[in-house]
């Protein structure tokens, strides 16, 4: 693959910085009590989300689950209209009606997020078939965490995308856990990428910590699929950092160690890569502090926003309801 130029490296910086800057907020605000929606936070996975989207185009189209705000704005969406999502807000992406689990950006190709497991991976595979039928290259997206491999439906989804040779990119966020349960626990092998090879496709592991290999995974992955060799299944392996569900640390829980967690943020993406750009001449560091300083800014305005926009009118409640 031929280098990236500069500019879209650093682009890789700022999309996670904001991901990372505007969960943060989130920590930061919802002990406010204002934000009445559950909210599950990617902080320590922003690779996995900005490596795959960068390799999309805008006609692409992706799917997530309930941790999803990382995979909104990586795709494009609008981060005062998330903001207003959270509060609850008329000017929120899904009107104030969805919450931080429903998160929908269709005019950037975000088609939308359910809080059931693995519940939009079917949704990926049609959305695939649709671009088939209509003879484009568009290509779809499934992000699900490593639970979502233990539902039926996603084999049933990767054996028919296999079948059909659909252009569609299976993405397993392997954080090892599914709620408090280890991985460990709950199967036999730490990898998840061979259970795509029994259904037909090629199922490749990559450090999800690493923006560059997670990038290089899906551009592979997806210029096979508008080549029309079909689909692709990834296992970006990362980790989060805060607790299943909520702003918290929870490491007293004990289904997870303090050093397990240490461990893991030594390998923080964003410092991981902002070295890397650092140590390549490509972004100084007065020059990453600039760009942290737009994103916090930015960051900011989101908030501002969300909290001076309208409730929703109560006739709100029956529009789009069929």
């Amino acid at each position: 693959m031929p280098p990236l130029a500069p500019e879209r490296l650093k682009g890789f910086y700022v999309q996670m910085t904001r991901i990372r800057r505007a969960e943060e907020a989130i920590v930061a605000r919802y002990p406010e009590q204002e934000i009445r929606c559950p909210t599950h936070l990617s902080i320590g996975q922003e690779a996995v989300a900005v490596g795959v989207c960068q390799a999309l185009s805008e006609q692409d189209v992706v799917l997530s689950g309930h941790r999803c705000h990382a995979h909104y704005l990586a795709k494009g969406g609008s981060l005062r209209r998330m903001f207003a999502e959270l509060y609850g807000k008329a000017t929120g992406c899904c009107g104030g009606k969805g919450g931080s689990m429903h998160l929908a950006s269709p005019e950037t190709g975000m088609l939308g997020a359910s809080a059931i497991v693995a519940g939009t991976v079917p949704i990926a595979v049609g959305a695939a078939l649709a671009a088939a039928l209509r003879g484009s290259d568009d290509v779809s997206v499934a992000f699900f965490g490593d639970a979502g491999i233990e539902q039926g439906v996603t084999h049933e989804s990767l054996a028919f995308a296999a079948l059909r040779r659909l252009p569609v990119v299976f993405v397993c966020e392997n954080n090892l856990y599914a709620t408090l349960t280890p991985l460990s626990k709950r199967q036999v092998s730490a990898d998840v990428s061979p259970r795509a090879v029994a259904h037909g496709l090629p199922g490749v592991s990559v450090d999800g910590n690493d923006v560059l290999a997670v990038y290089e995974a899906a551009a592979h992955a997806v210029a096979r699929a508008r080549a029309g060799d079909g689909p692709t299944f990834i296992e970006a392996k990362t980790y989060r950092w805060r607790e299943h569900v909520g702003p918290n640390f929870d490491v007293e829980l004990g289904y997870r160690t303090q050093a397990e967690l240490d461990a893991w943020m030594a390998r923080d993406p964003l410092l991981r890569h902002a070295r890397i750009l650092e140590t390549s001449g490509v972004l100084t560091a007065a020059e990453r502090l600039a760009l942290d300083r737009e994103v916090e800014a930015e960051v900011a305005d989101a908030v501002r926003f969300a909290k001076a926009s309208p409730f929703p009118e109560p006739a709100a409640l029956y529009a789009d309801v069929d």
